[in-house]
């Protein structure tokens, strides 16, 4: 994990439960009413079946873009501009969509558009105006303890503090902390500080309360190897009305990209896991395909001269194949403009040094600025790469730090990437050290756990725009 990061982020994915399907539902009334409105105020223009059409595909696009954007995971923990911004972004990408349909369709004269800016704005304003009024509904209602529960922990362990500390600092929860209970000596616990809970007693205390009724819930935080005593407390509380949650600390485990699923009925949690299955997939696919192909609309024309550069500069072919793993671990061949005087594409693979005399005067200025990457556009498109994931590796590089790094083939649950995390925060051209490869698949690593489209977004912006991405090009 990274300073300043969310810890709880991406870590497990909860089944979706009847307020999901309401706040979906709120979502798209929002949108059809903004639309309808939208058409009313403009002159009292007349309904047609062409808006149904319209509103009726914003609001579909809108709840696969919001899902992607992690807007109905639930907001307990999301400070609420982080919610709005995710909001107005998932809508950007139904703009777009929309503009980009009536374009193709020839359907543009169609509609009006002022009713459609109008529309543009409305909508995105009308879903956060519901959001901020839910929350603060909520919070409301909870600050009156109206719908609180009291509750206790089980275990003096690091997952106890942490669960202690979340139900700290989120009081709209609704939940009111009792304690700490341990029956093991304090010494050997871990020390929970007294400003997120404090040590409330051992467990016959414990399952005296809860017969008293005196709790509401009781979270379990015992690790994975104290299955006696779990047991044998479950069996005593199985005397009690409380409702008992077991609160696995999977945090040892080094979870990537984990989440419930279910093999028929027996449930399951997966460890190592790509974030892109079912509708996280396609809108990965359609990321690549939409901003794939209009950034090699745009760099087709200076594509031509980078190869008349390349062949008159230097002898040899314009364009270099170098195998390397893709998704999976496949083998695949990855297309660069030739920046080098030798086809290094063996065994022996020599990383590209400071002032390395097999790079060419016009390969060093294409290298510094990326621009030898390019053809990569064509695996976008083809969809053998992404345009943002981990950046391919030459193969023998990879068989040498799989053996070295732990982990380091857990980058390859995703396509390789035309630009990464690792690259635009400074991790990029020569690993002459162990440290450095680790630093760039450590943040290999974190993109897959944190992924959603706005972060794909992000990096592509600082590609552009952030100093650290040229600091170390070779």
């Amino acid at each position: 994990m990274f300073p300043g990061e969310n810890q709880d982020s991406g870590l497990l994915r909860p089944y979706h439960s009847t307020l999901v399907l309401l706040q979906r539902l709120a979502d798209v009334c929002m949108i059809v009413l903004a639309h309808v409105l939208a058409v009313r105020l403009y002159d009292g223009a007349v309904w047609e079946p062409a808006y149904t059409v319209a509103a009726t595909s914003a609001g579909l696009v809108f709840m696969f873009a919001a899902e992607a954007f992690g807007l109905y995971r639930g907001f307990r923990g999301v400070p609420l501009r982080n919610e709005l911004t995710r909001v107005w972004a998932a809508w950007a990408i139904v703009v777009a969509g929309l503009l980009l349909a009536a374009f193709a369709l020839k359907q543009s004269a169609t509609y009006s558009r002022v009713a459609n800016f109008i529309w543009f704005i409305g909508a995105p304003t009308f879903v956060s105006i519901v959001r901020m009024a839910a929350r603060l509904a909520l919070k409301e209602a909870r600050r009156r303890g109206l719908n609180t529960r009291r509750v206790a922990i089980v275990g003096m362990t690091e997952m106890g503090e942490r669960v202690a500390k979340r139900i700290r600092e989120t009081p709209w929860l609704g939940m009111e902390l009792d304690g700490v209970y341990e029956d093991r000596a304090l010494e050997r616990c871990h020390e929970v500080r007294t400003s997120v809970a404090g040590f409330s007693g051992n467990f016959a205390m414990l399952i005296q309360r809860a017969k008293e009724g005196k709790l509401d819930a009781i979270y379990m935080c015992l690790p994975l190897k104290a299955e006696p005593r779990v047991n044998e407390l479950l069996r005593q509380l199985a005397d009690t009305t409380a409702s008992v949650y077991y609160v696995p600390d999977f945090y040892a485990f080094d979870l990537l990209h984990g989440r419930w699923s279910q093999l028929g009925e027996i449930p399951l949690v997966s460890v190592f896991e790509t974030p892109f299955q079912g509708t996280d997939g396609w809108l990965k696919r359609a990321e690549d395909i939409v901003l794939g192909s209009l950034a090699l609309a745009v760099a087709g024309i200076p594509m031509l001269f980078i190869a008349i550069g390349v062949k008159l500069t230097s002898k040899g072919p314009v364009f270099f194949r170098q195998r390397r793993y893709g998704l999976n671990g496949e083998v695949i061949d990855v297309l660069k403009f030739r920046s080098m005087t030798v086809m290094e594409n063996d065994d022996n693979v020599k990383q590209a040094t400071k002032n390395d005399a097999r790079i060419t005067r016009f390969g060093a200025f294409l290298r510094r600025t990326s621009l030898d990457e390019l053809p990569q556009l064509l695996h976008v498109v083809s969809g053998s790469m992404s345009l943002v994931g981990p950046r391919p590796h030459a193969v023998a590089h990879n068989e040498l730090y799989r053996k070295r790094i732990h982990g380091y083939m857990l980058r390859h649950k995703v396509k390789p990437g035309l630009t990464g995390w690792a690259q635009v925060n400074g991790w990029r051209g020569e690993t002459d050290t162990l440290e450095k490869m680790e630093k760039r698949i450590e943040h290999d690593l974190d993109y897959i756990r944190r992924w959603n489209l706005l972060f794909d977004l992000k990096i592509v912006f600082m590609t552009f725009f952030s100093r650290s991405v040229h600091a170390n090009a070779r």
